[in-house]
């Protein structure tokens, strides 16, 4: 693609902005291990929440969503839930406060505060930092194969798709490096700025370039409906009949399961908290844990608008223009090049730079943040912890630098194995993350819960979540969930039975600090005969209500902008007032009773 001199000027600015950020924040970062990995807990609220959204919107999760909602039309406001996305709701109303209570750097540290420091505490913190570790190259190897395919599109040099994303990975790499926490929300939220930008501008190409009339020729009956029955109902024969192959690989022809299956499954993940990742890192960060709580609600607000105005936009223009190259591709066909060639060809010169320079912010910000968390783990809770406890701050640092150097190749050389974006999708909210939901889940509803029974059951999760596309090739990853989450459940509460249960002052000093509503009547019973005026979290079933309106809330924030773009002025009226009762709902019911 030639590129016009201002969409190079364009790009070439924006990549030295976010050189020069990690050079300045070098000196800032480099005081101590708080101020590197976590800012110095000093950053506001509300620029964590930005730049939080801003590792959320990736160019490899946008072309999931725009093949998904290229397929399943207004149906694919559903699959948000694969994520689940709605698990910011859970951390908007309660599990952040409960989290940042804790006071710690890592979630492998957080151990500590739940099972103290005996053998069973060791066992789970070593595999925490296991699964943070194989989450993270997760997640870089998606990355990566999502920014090979879209640069390759853009850039003029006959080089792979591989070697574009070690080239783009290993320029992020550098000011991730240089400038720790600081340079990583700094170029988030210039990155985060862009991106929003880009969305508008292109929702208002694909409004002014496809009328609804155009729409509706490409479309069979059914795309433009959310709801549905028992069965999808969406049959693409005579418009595309390939992507008919999609939805049976998909195992989306029964849609009311898959639905619920998304749906349990996501509560479950959602209850258990946040991966050790860049959300939770995020969490850990902010001043208290009210702030906590409202970066977390912001989170889906600035997020989800932006980023579904953009996936709705590219959609309208692929199915208007781009569907005579689609079914040209015949059995090859390859939904998630829908998003770079649509830009490439109705995107005008003095945009384009902009637009993959956004996209460009997208993917770097993904990268930044995963590439920010992995060595906090491999510094504070291995090297730390196990090799050198009275290390100087100095020298921490400098083994940070090396850590996220060694887990850029990792990911690198995990992202030549993938062989697509929805294939390590799958897996990795699926199979990897049913190995978590249980455990997490347990550790902070139920006071019999011990680290044995932590360790057992996330050893037993990781295992299954990395046989089992072996052991079950053909199964759809979805319905290998409830395998995994049985054989979790049955190491958790097993491996917990079986040993003795965690001290009493260690039981009790972790109620009165996180304080935790479920099943810890002996501990509160015991915390009581000590503080006589002590009282219990009561708030169940207000939190329960509240997620149950911000599951809906998130929904309406979803559709919105879709409806939007689609011009469906009925729909959108109705997805308003949704969006606009549930935040009364929750202004009232859940920001008006956070805690100081």
């Amino acid at each position: 693609m030639e590129l016009a001199a201002l969409d190079l000027v364009i790009i070439i600015l924006y990549f030295g902005m976010t050189i020069f950020l990690g050079l300045y924040f070098t000196r800032r970062a480099s005081k101590n291990m708080d101020a590197y990995f976590l800012g110095g807990r000093n950053m506001p609220w509300y620029v964590l929440s930005v730049s939080n959204a801003s590792g959320m919107f990736d160019v490899s999760g946008t072309m999931w969503l725009v093949s998904v909602f290229f397929v399943y039309g207004l149906k694919g406001i559903w699959f948000p839930w694969l994520w689940p996305f709605f698990n910011q709701v859970f951390m908007m109303v309660y599990l952040s406060v409960w989290l940042r209570r804790s006071n710690v750097m890592t979630g492998a540290e957080w151990i500590t505060t739940r099972f103290g420091k005996g053998s069973g505490a060791r066992l789970s913190h070593l595999i925490v930092v296991a699964f943070a570790l194989v989450s993270v190259m997760g997640f870089l190897g998606y990355a990566f194969v999502g920014i090979g395919k879209f640069v390759k599109v853009f850039l003029p040099w006959d080089l792979s798709a591989n070697t574009y994303a070690v080239i783009m990975m290993s320029f992020t790499g550098v000011y991730v490096i240089l400038g720790g926490l600081f340079s990583v929300v700094a170029t988030d939220v210039l990155q985060f700025i862009i991106m929003t930008i880009t969305s508008f501008i292109i929702a208002g190409i694909a409004m002014n370039m496809v009328s609804p009339e155009m729409l509706q020729d490409a479309i069979p009956n059914g795309w433009g409906e959310p709801l549905f029955g028992w069965q999808l109902g969406l049959d693409w024969s005579g418009k595309m009949d390939i992507v008919n192959n999609r939805i049976l690989a998909d195992g989306t022809t029964i849609f009311g399961a898959f639905v619920m299956m998304m749906l349990f499954k996501g509560v479950l993940i959602s209850a258990a908290g946040p991966i050790p990742s860049h959300d939770m890192q995020r969490i850990l960060s902010n001043k208290t844990p009210r702030h906590a709580a409202m970066m977390s609600g912001l989170n889906s607000v600035i997020l989800l608008v932006p980023r579904f105005l953009m996936v709705a936009a590219l959609t309208v223009l692929a199915l208007a223009f781009f569907s005579d190259e689609l079914r040209g591709m015949g059995d090859d066909i390859d939904f998630e090049l829908i998003l770079p060639y649509t830009l490439n060809e109705f995107i005008p010169t003095g945009l384009k730079g902009m637009l993959i320079a956004g996209l460009l912010a997208a993917f770097m910000s993904t990268i930044s943040s995963f590439m920010n968390v992995a060595p906090a783990y491999l510094v504070n809770d291995i090297y730390k912890r196990y090799i050198n406890p009275d290390a100087s701050d100095r020298t921490y640092i400098r083994f940070s630098y090396l850590a996220s150097v060694l887990v850029l190749l990792l990911g690198i050389g995990l992202g030549f194995l993938i062989p697509s974006v929805d294939s390590i999708t799958q897996w990795i909210v699926t199979a990897l993350w049913a190995g978590y939901a249980v455990p997490n889940m347990l550790k902070w509803y139920w006071w019999r819960f011990n680290g044995y029974g932590f360790f057992w059951g996330m050893l037993a999760g990781l295992v299954s979540a990395l046989l089992m596309p072996f052991l079950l090739p053909g199964w759809t990853p979805i319905y290998q969930f409830p395998i995994i989450l049985v054989i979790t459940l049955s190491a958790s509460i097993g491996g917990s039975l079986l040993t003795p249960p965690e001290e009493d002052a260690l039981l009790m000093q972790f109620y009165r600090q996180v304080r935790p509503w479920g099943f810890w009547g002996p501990v509160y019973e015991k915390v009581r005969q000590e503080d006589p005026g002590f009282r219990k979290n009561t708030s169940f079933g207000r939190d329960m209500f509240n997620v149950a309106t911000g599951i809906v809330w998130q929904l309406g924030l979803i559709a919105l902008p879709i409806l939007f773009v689609v011009q469906d002025q009925p729909r959108l009226w109705g997805a308003l007032g949704i969006v606009l009762l549930c935040s009364y709902v929750l202004k009232k019911n859940w920001y008006d009773k956070l805690e100081n």
